[in-house]
């Protein structure tokens, strides 16, 4: 099923490159949506006959690309760590063409999301680590466009080479990496290397080249630098796609490679873990209080939540373990609906500084009240999708290290504060804006988008053990192969 959706994805990219000269945007508009819509419900149908009492990967395809004689095959594959990445991504890509649904760049912006979102989906399933790696590189294009093209400010250009410089530099360590294994081992298929006992040596060697990449996926501190100019100088669905789904590439890396492939270097490495994510969190989480940027400050929130999630990663538990799963797949819900509602504000007054908003409530209710619902979810307030995650989190962190737990929840303590200032100063207080007509409240159109990711949100924190039960036996499966 993961095959045939990669396989749709690139006929529908071929079908709309074909139509991007022709002025029928209409017809190029309904097949960009229904494919996408179809390629999401395609994957929502996987989580039908999946079997959640199966504790290997499951719809293994093993296609022969005819390169026998270098041991290099097409290997798919889905378990429950991996599903709901690909379920996030293709709801966000859904979404992000129904927001430039009137964007006079439509056709350019369309081809570039669904050539992520075919990269996405080979992200997330494949099981060769060279074709992994060519396709986590491979997304850096598309993305360089989005920014470079229709990013809002002079200073993109800037923003988009830190992006690409930081991330391939790091993924050059992630393909060196892969080319010892080839050349010791003579295979890069992941089932044939999970059988595979390196050497200690090798595993913290090879650890620190994955690691590279991936931390700057995350990004982890201190690599964080290009993320928070690459969401300010992004458009609203780059901001949308960088949040909800690329930074979770990191957090998939180091659980499908370095947590099943190099346990040992993990465990060892593990303090050092723990000693930059707990930076990462206070350090980002202070700077947020004093940015005056609404984008940036729900950028450096992203990068507290995410440095919390790689903490949780390395506590080596269940609990931790699933509570990162889910507090990555919640965290895409949030920032995706947080990034939407800013670029509604934007579509409107074209300004994102703080200083000339405030007082919306009187004249956008809804989406004062949307707004309000995901702060909440963001500070992970009971019966919202951050709340459970973050308890899991926190419950499996400190199962590993007590000192580690206590810091983290004082930057969530942070974190909820400078997220009700936030709301505070744009929602309450005095009307500063001169021209009322420009804030008319969310069109159904928005509404459509963003009602959904509020359904998720509640639905993760209300009935969690929906996702529990299909991450279960793939995260005890992980846990076990590290001891």
């Amino acid at each position: 099923m993961c095959l045939e959706k990669s396989i749709g994805s690139f006929l529908t990219i071929l079908i709309l490159l074909i139509l991007i000269n022709f002025d029928n945007l209409r017809l190029f508009r309904i097949i960009a949506l229904t494919t996408s819509g179809l390629v999401f419900l395609a994957a929502v149908s996987l989580l039908l006959d999946f079997n959640i009492n199966n504790f290997y990967l499951q719809k293994v395809i093993l296609y022969n690309f005819g390169l026998e004689f270098l041991n290099i095959y097409f290997s798919v594959g889905l378990d429950g760590i991996s599903l709901f990445f690909f379920i996030l991504s293709s709801l966000l890509i859904f979404s992000c063409i129904i927001f430039i649904w009137e964007d006079p760049s439509f056709k350019i912006y369309t081809i570039n999301l669904l050539v992520i979102n075919l990269f996405l989906l080979l992200v997330f399933s494949v099981l060769d680590l060279i074709l992994f790696y060519i396709f986590f590189e491979a997304i850096l294009i598309p993305m360089f466009l989005i920014i470079g093209l229709f990013g809002s400010r002079e200073r993109k250009i800037r923003a988009v080479y830190l992006f690409f410089f930081y991330t391939l530099i790091g993924s050059l360590c992630l393909l060196i990496g892969a080319l010892y294994i080839y050349a010791n081992v003579g295979t890069l298929n992941l089932e044939y290397l999970l059988q595979y006992n390196f050497s200690d040596i090798e595993q913290y060697l090879l650890w620190i080249a994955f690691f590279l990449s991936f931390a700057a996926k995350i990004p982890l501190f201190p690599f964080h630098i290009w993320l928070p100019e690459a969401h300010v100088e992004a458009p609203t669905v780059g901001s949308v796609l960088l949040a909800g789904i690329l930074l979770k590439l990191g957090v998939y890396g180091f659980l499908r490679f370095s947590l099943t492939l190099l346990p040992a270097g993990s465990i060892f490495f593990s303090p050092f873990i723990y000693f930059l994510g707990i930076v990462g969190v206070l350090y980002t989480s202070f700077t947020a209080i004093r940015q005056t940027d609404i984008k940036r400050i729900i950028a450096y929130s992203s990068i507290a939540h995410m440095n919390l999630v790689v903490i949780g990663i390395f506590s080596f538990n269940v609990l931790g373990t699933q509570g990162a799963i889910l507090q990555s797949i919640s965290h895409g819900f949030v920032s995706a609906a947080m990034f939407l509602l800013i670029g509604v504000l934007y579509n409107r007054y074209h300004s994102r500084l703080l200083f000339y908003y405030g007082g919306l409530v009187h004249m956008m209710p809804v989406y004062a009240i949307l707004f309000l619902a995901f702060t909440l979810a963001n500070i992970a307030l009971p019966l919202t999708s951050s709340f459970i995650s973050e308890f899991l989190l926190l419950s499996g962190i400190f199962k590993a290290n007590f000192i580690a737990c206590f810091l983290a929840m004082f930057g969530v303590i942070i974190g909820g504060s400078y997220s009700l200032w936030l709301y505070n100063r744009i929602s309450f207080g005095n009307l500063k804006i001169s021209n009322t007509l420009l804030f008319s409240d969310v069109t159904v159109r928005e509404f459509i988008i963003l009602f959904p990711l509020f359904l998720l949100v509640l639905l993760l924190g209300v009935y969690p053990q929906f996702f529990i039960k299909f991450i279960n036996l793939a995260t005890v499966n992980l846990i076990l192969s590290l001891s």
